[in-house]
C-alpha cells in the first residue's frame, strides 16, 4: 500500500488523462462498451465462438457489463465525487494508473473467453480490493461516516465479483448467479441511492425558473427496505410471487418519486431528461416484474435488461457527460448536441430490447441487432464527443 501514498506533483499537465478518476475510468468505459457490445454482436448474430467452460456466453456478457463496463463508470465517479465530498485528493497519476490498469488487465483476459479466467480473476478482485480501499480511505479519514453507505457497494460488488469467479471456477454451484443478479441488484440500489440525493438538486439548478423539489424520508425508507427485501428475493430465493408483490410496492414508490422530481424545465435539458429517463426504466422494470406471475408477455430478462440497458446505461452516459463537462471547467448546460443524440439511440435501443422483443418475438435476432447496434452507436458518440476532454487539462486551468 506504500504505493497509494505516492504523489506526482500538483501541476496541470498537458497530458491530464490521470489527473483524477474519472478521466481514464469514463473514456475506457466509453470504449470498452461500444467495444465488448460489437463482440457480443458478433456471437449472438453473426456466430463467432469463444472458447467458453464452465459458462455461457451470456454469463460472459453479463459479466463484463456489470464489472467491466457498469464499475469502471462507478469508479471513475465515485473517485470524484469522494473527492468534492470529503475535500480530500482521491487516487491519482501512478496509483490511479495502478488500479486502472488492474481493471484493464481483467477485461484482456476475458476476451480470451475463459481461457485466462484465473488471471482475469486476480487482476478484478485486487481491482475491487483497490477500489474498495481507495473510496473508503478519504472517508475515513474526514470521518463523514454518512458516506459509508456509498461506499459499503464498492465492497459489496467485489463480493458479489468473487462469488461470481467462484462458480466459474467451479467452487460454488450457485456463484454465477449470485454474482451477476447480486450486481446488477447493486448498481441499481447504488443508482437509487445517489438518485435520491442529487436528482431534486441537479433539476433545481438546471432549469431556467425558481423550482422546489424535495424527497419523502417515507419513501426514502420504505424504498430501501422494500428493493432490499427484493434484491435479496431475486438472488436468493427466485420466488416469482414474492418478487411481484415487492416490485408493486417498489413501483407506486418509484412512480411518486418521479412524480415529485417532475418539472416540465427538464425535458428542454438533455443531461436532466436522460437522468430521469434512466428512473422512468427503472420504474419500468419494477413494472415488468410486478407482472411476471400474470403475464407471459416479459421474462425475468426483460426486467433485468429495464434496469440495464435502460435505467444503468441511460445514468451512466447521461452522469458521464455530466461530470466530464463540469470537471473540465466547461458549462454543464450546454452540452453537445450530439450527447442528446447519444442518449435518444439508447432510449431507442432499450425500447427495443426491452419491449419490442416481448411484443414481436417472431422478430427476435433483428430485434437485437438493432438494439446493440443503437448502443454502439451511443458509446460511439460519446467518446467523440468527450476524447479531447478527458485526455487534456481543464479549460479553466484550475487542477482536476
Amino acid at each position: 500500500m506504500a504505493l497509494l501514498n505516492i504523489q506526482d506533483p500538483p501541476q496541470t499537465k498537458p497530458f491530464s488523462l490521470f489527473v483524477l478518476g474519472f478521466r481514464p475510468f469514463f473514456l475506457a468505459a466509453g470504449i470498452f462498451s461500444a467495444l465488448t457490445m460489437s463482440l457480443w454482436m458478433a456471437i449472438t448474430v453473426f456466430g463467432l465462438k469463444l472458447p467458453m467452460q464452465g459458462l455461457s456466453p451470456y454469463q460472459w456478457h453479463a459479466h463484463e457489463m456489470i464489472y467491466g463496463f457498469t464499475l469502471a463508470v462507478v469508479s471513475g465517479f465515485l473517485l470524484t465525487a469522494i473527492k468534492n465530498w470529503t475535500g480530500v485528493q482521491t487516487l491519482q497519476y501512478r496509483p490511479l494508473i495502478l488500479l486502472f490498469m488492474l481493471w484493464l488487465g481483467a477485461r484482456v483476459c476475458w476476451l480470451w473467453g475463459t481461457t485466462l479466467l484465473p488471471l482475469a480473476a486476480l487482476f478484478d478482485l485486487a481491482f475491487n480490493l483497490l477500489l474498495f480501499y481507495g473510496t473508503l480511505q478519504p472517508v475515513v479519514q474526514v470521518k463523514q461516516w454518512k458516506q459509508l453507505g456509498i461506499v459499503s457497494k464498492i465492497l459489496l460488488l467485489g463480493v458479489t465479483n468473487t462469488l461470481f469467479y467462484l462458480g466459474a471456477l467451479g467452487y460454488l454451484e450457485q456463484g454465477l448467479h449470485w454474482g451477476l443478479i447480486g450486481g446488477v441488484m447493486l448498481l441499481v440500489a447504488l443508482i437509487m441511492t445517489m438518485g435520491r440525493r442529487v436528482m431534486p438538486s441537479f433539476i433545481q439548478n438546471a432549469v431556467s425558473y425558481p423550482v422546489q423539489l424535495k424527497n419523502s424520508a417515507l419513501l426514502d425508507r420504505g424504498s430501501l427496505i422494500l428493493f432490499l427485501l427484493f434484491a435479496l428475493t431475486e438472488v436468493f430465493l427466485q420466488d416469482m410471487m414474492i418478487s411481484s408483490y415487492l416490485a408493486t410496492g417498489l413501483l407506486v414508490i418509484s412512480a411518486i418519486r418521479l412524480y415529485n422530481w417532475h418539472t416540465p424545465g427538464i425535458w428542454q435539458a438533455p443531461l436532466l431528461w436522460g437522468l430521469y429517463g434512466a428512473f422512468l426504466f427503472i420504474t419500468l422494470g419494477f413494472l415488468i416484474f410486478a407482472l411476471l406471475p400474470y403475464s407471459t408477455l416479459f421474462s425475468r430478462s426483460a426486467g433485468i435488461h429495464a434496469f440495464t440497458f435502460g435505467g444503468i446505461a441511460m445514468i451512466t452516459i447521461s452522469m458521464m457527460a455530466r461530470v466530464t463537462l463540469g470537471h473540465t471547467g466547461r458549462d454543464i448546460k450546454q452540452p453537445s448536441a450530439l450527447i442528446g443524440w447519444a442518449q435518444g439511440l439508447l432510449v431507442v435501443g432499450a425500447i427495443i430490447r426491452v419491449l419490442l422483443t416481448a411484443i414481436a418475438p417472431e422478430f427476435y435476432l433483428n430485434w437485437i441487432l438493432i438494439s446493440q447496434l443503437m448502443w454502439i452507436s451511443a458509446f460511439s458518440l460519446f467518446i467523440w464527443v468527450n476524447l479531447p476532454f478527458l485526455i487534456r487539462p481543464r479549460v479553466d486551468g484550475a487542477v482536476g
